[in-house]
């Protein structure tokens, strides 16, 4: 996968850091479709196994959580986030949500938001990652002149293919915690990665994968229990027929997601 390996060379990157202490290179934009959220979180383990950061605690942030609506509010709101995530990573997604596309006669807050969060860029408290699609995060790296300087590292991942999307839908069903929706079932045996992934080809457009990527994985997983409920008959007391998530029970929730997208 194009993430593993810009992943490993990152690592690479950080090891090297560590002797020249330029901590603040460490800043990111990350450009994808496919797990931008997934990628701040392994990279927070990682430069804090490495003894980069202290913490390996990863703040996820939107606009609504940094912008407030009137003159004064921003400042105090955005600085509290930086508070939050010191000794780790502050992961600002959406982050071209920051700075309007047209210009408008009412007072936008987002680039002031941007403005505090570059204010800390340098003093090594915090890593910082903007994540967003490539194109809209544009207007964030021209936004500000000293961007650039302080933001050194660009990853823009590929989107996740079908077989890499079964692959995910594979391990987190491999690995599910008492806290998951999913938890206590399984997938049948001809759920393999070739026949889902088969599956998501066939039932999924090149436009739609594009858009949802990895975020298909779960809605499509939470899907197919949901037609597993509903194809059980009251009088089944079979216990491993209860918990089974089949290939019909996938291919529901691709139908479901299909359905769902053309009343939106």
């Amino acid at each position: 996968m194009q993430v593993k390996h810009d992943m490993q060379l990152l690592i690479l990157f950080d090891i090297g850091t560590i002797a020249i202490n330029i901590q603040y290179s460490l800043h990111s934009i990350v450009t994808s479709n496919a797990g931008k959220t997934m990628v701040a979180r392994i990279l927070g383990k990682l430069l804090h196994m490495i003894g980069i950061l202290p913490t390996d605690k990863v703040t996820e942030v939107q606009r609504t959580d940094l912008v407030g609506e009137f003159v004064g509010h921003t400042g105090p709101k955005t600085r509290r986030k930086i508070k939050d995530a010191e000794g780790g990573i502050l992961f600002v997604d959406e982050a071209y949500r920051l700075i309007p596309s047209q210009k408008s006669d009412d007072k936008d807050y987002g680039l002031e938001a941007l403005e505090e969060i570059m204010s800390v860029m340098d003093s090594g408290k915090v890593v910082v990652i903007f994540a967003g699609y490539c194109e809209q995060m544009k207007r964030v790296i021209a936004s500000n002149d000293g961007f650039c300087r302080r933001v050194t590292m660009f990853f823009d991942f590929d989107d996740f293919t079908t077989t890499e999307l079964a692959e995910i839908l594979l391990l987190k069903m491999n690995s599910l915690t008492d806290t998951s929706l999913l938890y206590g079932f399984r997938l049948h045996r001809s759920c393999t990665r070739g026949a889902v992934g088969e599956l998501i080809a066939r039932g999924t457009t090149e436009e739609w994968l594009k858009q949802m990527n990895g975020g298909l994985v779960d809605t499509l997983l939470v899907n197919a229990r949901e037609n597993l409920d509903l194809r059980l008959d009251f009088s089944c007391n079979d216990a491993e027929t209860m918990i089974t998530i089949t290939l019909e029970d996938l291919e529901a929730g691709l139908r479901q997601i299909s359905r769902q997208r053309h009343l939106r």
